[in-house]
């Protein structure tokens, strides 16, 4: 088709957002018109949601900042089911009070991308829990499962791939497609929500919604899904040595969410600074167009726009002052993320894996990836590399400043402070 038309479209294009799109030039009808209520599902499987989930949320920025209204649906529900998507093994199935604590914890991070209120264009916030919870199973196969085929289902990827592993697939999983279809529909009803997007693995899921609003008499739905994100060398988006990039403060401190981005690889800056930040377009081709260390400058960019959609501007900038003080004067700063200890803990000792481990400063997910780093020389304790896996971190290894300073590589470091 030709270039998109409405300016909800145009900047997703531009931006690289879009992967695929039901039907594009009904969607940039719509939109340039005005209509368009959009949706993106949050299962509440953790505390906090992750850098992966960023692309989705930005597009639910970019409708509301273009005149769109934007939903960010709970899974109340669908927590409790399980979603099998890119999945071999079965969710582990959470208490509904979990879920309930999980979601309570998730929702902090909306505000900060999305207006809510109760304006024309003002976000808002559904749980489909209000929905699903109380339906009569009966005659939610009667007015709703009849509209699936099985033989479709089988043939879904989130299904298709786990049997031809061998992989078990439970029947509550098998369940999960319908209910997200009936997501779709219950949110036209109640919302006049005609678009719903996501991730590329959730493709099938979002169809089938449209599917089965055409047979419950809904009007046209659209589906636009974002690409997976994997970065220039391969890896996968979001994931690190210590494990996932967590959006809430207080499971991945500020200064460590803006160290993540500020480690962004060269070939991969221009184009997260498309789609992290809302920088315009002129001063993001002039950050992708500087080369050798100059390149510096457009990740400190990148990890200070980020970090401020996320965590607020002033924040941002304290943690890139922290890093500049850190890495350019050498000094210790006192903003670097610190970690209480208890004095006792320190007088009997400390081992130093588990010091870095999860129950500490967590710059590592477990003991035996610290053991590895340890071989491999990537851990320092006061800037002094670690050696003996054996070690024990004890009062004499307080600095001057009240702390012992760990260091996984040269840019991840947390202070330990007896308490």
């Amino acid at each position: 088709m030709s270039a998109p038309q409405s300016d909800f479209l145009k900047i997703l294009t531009e931006r690289g957002f879009i992967h695929q799109c039901s039907d594009l030039q009904g969607l940039d009808a719509k939109a340039r018109a005005g209509e368009l209520v959009a949706y993106v599902g949050y299962d509440c499987t953790a505390p906090s949601l992750h850098v992966g989930h960023l692309l989705s949320i930005m597009m639910l920025h970019w409708l509301q900042e273009t005149g769109g209204k934007p939903i960010t649906l709970m899974g109340g529900g669908t927590t409790q089911v399980g979603d099998p998507s890119g999945r071999d093994e079965t969710r582990k199935l959470l208490t509904v009070e979990q879920i309930e604590t999980n979601k309570q914890a998730i929702k902090q991070v909306f505000s900060r991308f999305l207006r809510f209120g109760p304006g024309g264009a003002d976000a808002v916030m559904a749980d489909n829990a209000e929905w699903l919870t109380p339906l009569n199973y009966i005659a939610f196969l009667r007015d709703v499962g009849r509209h699936f085929s099985v033989n479709r289902m089988l043939s879904m990827d989130s299904v298709r791939l786990r049997l031809e592993r061998e992989q078990e697939l439970s029947f509550i999983e098998f369940n999960y497609m319908i209910l997200q279809a009936y997501d779709f529909v219950e949110l036209n009803r109640r919302y006049g929500c005609i678009l719903q997007m996501g991730g590329s693995d959730q493709w099938g899921n979002i169809v089938n919604g449209i599917d089965l609003g055409r047979r419950m008499g809904t009007p046209q739905l659209y589906a636009l899904t974002c690409p997976l994100l994997t970065t220039a060398s391969g890896a996968k988006m979001g994931k690190t040595a210590a494990g996932a990039v967590w959006l809430n403060g207080d499971m991945l401190s500020p200064y460590d969410y803006w160290q993540f981005w500020r480690n962004t690889e060269d070939a991969d800056v221009g184009r997260f600074l498309k789609l992290f930040t809302t920088l315009p377009m002129d001063e993001i081709a002039r950050l992708e167009a500087l080369r050798g260390s100059e390149i510096n400058e457009a990740k400190k960019r990148l990890a200070t726009e980020a970090t401020a959609l996320l965590h607020g501007r002033e924040v941002a900038e304290q943690a890139a002052e922290t890093a500049r003080k850190t890495f350019e004067q050498g000094s210790l700063s006192e903003n670097l993320p610190t970690v209480a200890v208890p004095t006792a803990v320190l007088e009997t000792g400390l081992g130093v894996l588990t010091a870095f481990g999860p129950d500490y400063a967590k710059l590592v997910p477990s003991i035996s990836e610290a053991r590895r780093q340890v071989k491999g020389g990537g851990l320092r304790v006061n800037d002094q590399p670690v050696t003996d896996e054996r070690a024990v971190l004890s009062l004499k290894d307080l600095t001057a400043e009240g702390v012992i300073k760990l260091s996984f590589g040269r840019k991840r470091h947390v202070l330990l402070r007896a308490a």
